[in-house]
């Protein structure tokens, strides 16, 4: 099977296309002929930590849709023939391996490209609106950097919630777009001085739940903008910067609350332990129609530098995904 590959050395990253032996389901795994995958930012970012040493080579892709061909002695929910998706390490490839626990029963009305971009966003949306931003209908929810990917299913997921969402772009046409997903309040910008314009928008309110794609730049006029009570989650430095400047006045006297979402140190268990939640509270609204995931644009499998390209450029909206050789088989 052809399969990508990608070493990171300092700043620079290869990419290669490899032959690789199909893999062999463990006793609790499913084995996928994969049809589409998503790209995610940090599996392209070294400080994310998603990488063996430098120099290293690994197999590259984090999510992905397909058709499973067989299953591993244990395995009781799934069986060849079921459509799936969820997360998967190696996902750019033509065959993958998936974990029975981490694995998602794909809707019927989604395409391989809607169901691969799911996993990842979704389930960290999930997280962070959800399990941990314990978001309530018609608090106010800040989205830095609302175009991205995780941007994008953020302000879907906290609109079926019933809550009210203020996006940050530096590009009017991708708030103009988005507004048709329903965003309440647009902020063109790429500088932090947004913290008066959310206070504005909510009468002096603030943001109950910030969503930080950004980073460093921003945390501090995120903070500015937090409502009495605020949370603040962190799940993304696309600008590099990973050290701000902390307000404890306004962290002690508003009482907020600022957490990191993230799969780096955590087990597969623990990555694991909100796909149920998230089968019961959110594919519902995916398989209705009301949340549909967002696709910028799908490349063919050859196509992922050039893929992994307009990601870095910033010119999308939405996720961006790969159709892999089964899609056209």
């Amino acid at each position: 099977m052809q399969s990508y590959w990608m070493q990171m050395s300092g700043e620079a990253t290869l990419l290669e296309m490899r032959e690789a032996e199909v893999p062999k389901p463990g006793a609790d795994q499913l084995l996928v002929r994969m049809h589409a995958a998503a790209l995610n930012r940090g599996e392209f970012v070294s400080g994310h930590g998603l990488h063996g040493p430098a120099g290293s080579w690994k197999a590259i892709g984090g999510e992905g849709a397909g058709e499973v061909v067989a299953t591993g002695a244990e395995v009781t929910r799934f069986r060849p023939g079921d459509r799936v998706m969820g997360r998967c390490a190696g996902a750019f490839a033509e065959y993958a391996l998936m974990e029975e626990i981490e694995a998602m029963a794909m809707p019927s009305n989604l395409s391989w490209e809607e169901a691969a971009g799911v996993a990842l966003t979704f389930l960290v949306s999930y997280d962070m609106l959800v399990l941990q931003g314990r978001l309530r209908a018609g608090e106010w929810v800040l989205i830095n950097g609302v175009s991205s990917g995780v941007g994008v299913a953020s302000l879907q997921l906290a609109k079926a919630l019933g809550a009210k969402v203020i996006g940050t772009s530096g590009s009017a046409d991708k708030l103009a777009l988005l507004q048709s997903l329903g965003l309440d309040v647009a902020i063109r910008t790429r500088t932090p001085d947004f913290a008066a314009a959310v206070l504005e928008a909510t009468r002096e309110h603030g943001a109950d739940l910030v969503i930080n794609t950004v980073g460093g730049t921003v945390f501090a006029e995120n903070v500015r903008a937090m409502a009495f009570e605020g949370r603040l989650a962190t799940v993304g430095y696309v600008d590099g910067v990973v050290k701000a400047e902390l307000d404890l006045a306004a962290l002690h006297a508003k009482r907020l609350t600022v957490f990191g979402v993230s799969n780096k140190l955590r087990s597969k268990a623990q990555r694991a332990a909100a796909v149920p939640g998230f089968v019961a509270d959110v594919l519902p609204h995916i398989a209705s129609g009301r949340v549909r995931p967002r696709i910028d644009r799908v490349f063919d499998f050859a196509q992922l530098k050039e893929a992994k390209d307009r990601m870095e450029s910033a010119g999308h909206v939405g996720k961006i995904a790969l159709r892999m050789p089964a899609a056209t088989a």
